[in-house]
């Protein structure tokens, strides 16, 4: 007896695979694991999930951007969030703790504003640690999923 597409699809053990559909049509073999984010009049290329894949091509357009695509509107004290990460990750060349920014920004803000529930609150999408890389600009910290 023949398998038809449809038996053989039920009885296969491969997993299904879904290609972004902006990158079917591409050269790139790594197309499929990057996006493009438009900076400026300029393609910068980030992982799936908008961590940028070249630290050097970060500028506030691209932390503009990437925020617009994420949905939050950046504030006054997200650019500080934002300077904050930048300047710790070129003194300690690793990603800045919740724990350091608290610390951080409790001084500057007070107890009300410096805390690790406030900077959840204006990064929503995985807090300072994650989306507030994601827009700073620097890459995901190790053993992050």
């Amino acid at each position: 007896m023949l398998k038809t597409e449809s038996s053989m699809s039920s009885t296969s053990h491969m997993p299904k695979i879904n290609y972004r559909k902006d990158a079917i049509d591409s050269t790139s073999p790594y197309s499929i694991y990057t996006c493009k984010l438009l900076v400026d009049g300029q393609e910068v290329l980030t992982d799936p999930e908008g961590y940028i894949l070249d630290m050097d091509a970060w500028s506030e357009g691209f932390a503009r951007a990437q925020a617009e695509k994420e949905g939050l509107t950046l504030t006054d004290e997200h650019w500080q969030v934002i300077h904050f990460i930048r300047a710790y990750y070129e003194e300690h060349s690793v990603q800045a703790q919740v724990r350091d920014m608290v610390m951080h920004f409790r001084e500057i803000w007070g107890p009300e504003k410096g805390n690790s529930r406030y900077l959840h609150d204006i990064f929503p999408m995985g807090g300072p640690q994650k989306q507030g890389n994601r827009v700073a600009g620097v890459r995901k910290t190790k053993g992050e999923h």
